[in-house]
Formats: C-alpha cells, structure tokens, sequence
C-alpha cells in the first residue's frame, strides 16, 4: 500500500495537550454517543494524555474483542491499575492471565454456585426484612452494602463486611479508581491508595489465619487456597490478595449498580413487573436451585434487558500492540481502543427501537442479541469475558425472584432519578422509594 492510499486516522478532536478530551469524558455522560454521532462509528480522542479510539457496534467490538493478543492487550487508565495491583487478574495477559483464570474458574463453576444460594437467600432475607421495618430507604446505598456483605460471605467467609473496617475502606478505595492519580493524602487517589494498604493487610491476616488452620473452608477464597495449576502450583498470597481485592469489587459495584437499576426498571414499567410477579408463582418452593433459577424465562429476559438497557461496564480499554486497520482507518501501536457496551447497546441496527425497555426483544421467537454476535456484550467477551458472569447472573435472579414473590415498591416524588456515570451507573438522589411486604 503506497502513502497516498494508506488508511487515514479515524475522524475526531485530540483536545487539549497531555489531557486532552479527559474531562469532558468524565463529566458527560453522552460524551461518546454525541461525537458518534458527529463521525460514525470510529472517532479518535485523547483521554488521560493517551491517544484513544472509541469504537461502536456488534462488528467493531467484535474485531477488538476476537484479536485479543494479536493487536490488542487489556488497558486500563493509570489510576485503576494502581489501585487494582500488578497481580490483578485484571491487568495480566496471554498465557500468565489464561493460566491465573483457570485457577480462578474453580470458584465460579456450577457447583460452587450450587453452594452459594443458601447464603444469598439469607442475606437477602435479612434485608428484606430491614428495609420492611423502615418503609421509607434510599435504596442504592442499601444495595451497596447488600451486595458487599454477600461478596464478604461468600469470597471471604466475613459477615456483615459492609459493617466492618474492610467495608468502609473499600469505599474509599472504590472512590479512587477513576481518578487522576496523584498521590497525596487529600486527594480521591491519595486516599484510595491508603484504603488500599490497610485492606491488603486485612486480606493478608485472613489468608494466613486460613491456612495456619489447616480448614481452607468452602467459600471462594478456601477454593482458591486448594487450587491448584497443571504444574501444580497454586496462588501465592500475594497473588491471592490482589485476586480477592479484584473478585470484591467485580462482586459489589457492578453488582450494585444491575440490581439498582433492576429496581428502577421495575418501578416505572409496572406492566413488565406484573407479568414477572406472574411468572413467580410457580416458583414458591425454597431454596432455590440452579437448576429452577434457569427456568424463569421471563424474569431472565428482564434480566438481559437491564444490562442492555444500563450495563454497569459502559466500555472497555485495550492498549494496541500491533497496528491494525479496521475499516477505512488505521489504529496505530501505542494507542488505545475504548470498545463502548453502552453505544454498542443502543445500536437499532441490532436492536428495534433501542430507547425503549423492552424486556421480550430476548424471548426465543424474538432473540434480537442472537441475530448479531456481540451486540449485546454486558459481560466483555472473547478471551477476556467477566470470570464471575454466572455469579453475577445467580445473585440478580435470586434478588430479584425473591423481591418479586414478597415485596412491593414505589418511587417517592421529587428525586433525580437520572444516573452518575462514573466508576458505575448510579441514580443521582439514591433511588429513594417505599418498601413493603405483600405476602
């Protein structure tokens, strides 16, 4: 190919130097469909002093995330890999990250979760019945500790984590991730980094308590202390705080931020509500297994239609290796690719009359994900798909089967319900509603 005939740069602005279009990207939320709309479905920016590409839409995303290792590698912005650790399961790459997921796998596969249920349906019982009692809540802040407890229970064998040392550190530290990373002690990442210390030592005491023990215990972390590789090497405890600290958060804030809007949903579509509340009752019998979990299909389809409608991921960094050319442009080695899950959900060459809720564009006879691989991405894909997508699936449907048999809803007036974008999807006033018991 000659110079004159060389793919051209996707169209867009760099902005300013070093940071270039960083702030308008973390202050507006339609940041990237706005300039989509401008330039089509590639556009080059500069975020965070790297130059970046955002692309959009079922092929694009599938070209990034089906060339994992060969032009692309997982990026992240400075802040977040700071703050996540060099050992995150996050930040690795080719064989180290397919070797650390085969260990990490164990705590996901179907008779882990199996064991799990019990322990969520507690969990969630006791909420429940709190947030009865108090009839009036702002309910994200309760989901956030909800979750969190579940992810203590369950990864780490620690009850009630939102009400411990642990828990108020992890929302210091979550406070940090997408932030400039300048380390001083008044700053978002200053702190984060702190909160980030104290509970690697907390971590570090719980792992060592464990094994001096001699009983690893069933929960996420015994099974990831027993595991071992094909050489039969198992996690360091360096390794295994870093895979803890990340297991945590994949756990608690995207988590937090699917039921909430799960919540939202229902709240306004009371038709689509009704119809899963139907659905339920032929689903009484408890505990719940994997297997009846599996067999609400309406409530599953609503499930779906919340991570398109708002996925909690509303993208995904890669660091380019190798320079590649996807359509008309060329995306140069040392740039980034942010693929968007948001842009890419709302994309009506996928999906009919993407503004709308519609929960049965995912039943059998309409399946509208199934027409475009990759349209509809909540969980990654390729290589890189989230580890924890059927813990994440677990926890939401026993949420909301359990909410939808014996409990009722409604939004109280005069609140923001528009979402905070950044590090997740969030209602603006908190979600403030009245709760009660209708068995």
């Amino acid at each position: 190919m000659t110079a004159t005939n060389r793919p051209q740069l996707p169209p867009g602005n760099l902005g300013l130097p070093v940071i270039g279009e960083t702030l308008d990207f973390f202050r507006d939320p339609k940041f990237a469909s706005k300039r989509h709309a401008e330039y089509g479905p590639l556009f080059k920016t500069r975020l965070l002093g790297k130059e970046t590409v955002f692309v959009k839409g079922a092929d694009a995303t599938r070209f990034v995330l089906t060339h994992e290792n060969k032009y692309f590698i997982v990026g992240w912005p400075p802040s977040v890999k700071k703050l996540l650790g060099p050992l995150s399961l996050a930040l690795q790459h080719g064989g180290v990250h397919a070797q650390r997921r085969k260990l990490m796998v164990q705590a996901f596969l179907p008779r882990a979760l199996e064991s799990y249920i019990p322990t969520i349906e507690a969990i969630s019982d006791r909420y429940f019945q709190r947030w009865t009692k108090q009839g009036e809540i702002t309910w994200y802040p309760e989901l956030r500790d909800y979750t969190f407890d579940i992810a203590c229970k369950l990864f780490v064998g620690l009850d009630r984590g939102s009400e411990t040392d642990l828990g108020h550190w992890f929302e210091t530290w979550c406070g940090g991730l997408f932030s400039l990373p300048i380390n001083l002690p008044w700053t978002r990442f200053g702190k984060a980094w702190k909160s980030r210390a104290l509970m690697l030592a907390e971590l570090e005491r719980l792992i060592r308590e464990r094994k001096e023990s001699g009983a690893a215990g069933d929960d996420a972390l015994g099974i990831l202390i027993q595991a071992k590789d094909e050489n039969g090497e198992s996690l360091s405890i360096e390794e295994l705080k870093d895979q803890i600290l990340l297991l945590l958060f994949a756990g608690h804030e995207t988590l937090t931020s699917a039921v909430a809007s799960f919540c939202l949903k229902m709240a306004q579509h009371p038709e689509v509500r009704a119809k899963a509340r139907a659905e339920q009752q032929a689903f009484q019998e408890r505990p719940f297994t994997l297997g009846s979990l599996k067999q609400m299909a309406y409530l599953d389809c609503i499930m779906r239609e919340v991570l398109r409608f708002v996925p909690p991921v509303g993208g995904g960094f890669r660091d380019v290796v190798r320079t590649c050319e996807y359509g008309d442009y060329q995306i140069p080695e040392g740039w980034s690719v942010l693929y968007g899950i948001n842009t890419t959900h709302s994309d009506p060459a996928a999906f009919a009359d993407p503004d709308r809720f519609d929960p049965d564009r995912f039943a059998p006879d309409r399946a509208e994900d199934k027409a475009k691989p990759f349209s509809h991405v909540p969980f990654g894909g390729g290589l890189r798909e989230c580890l924890g997508k059927e813990f994440a699936r677990l926890e939401m449907r026993l949420f909301g089967a359990l909410l939808l048999q014996n409990y009722e809803w409604e939004l109280l007036p005069d609140q923001d319900l528009g979402l905070k974008i950044v590090p997740t999807p969030a209602p603006r006033d908190g979600l403030r509603v009245h709760f009660r018991s209708v068995s």
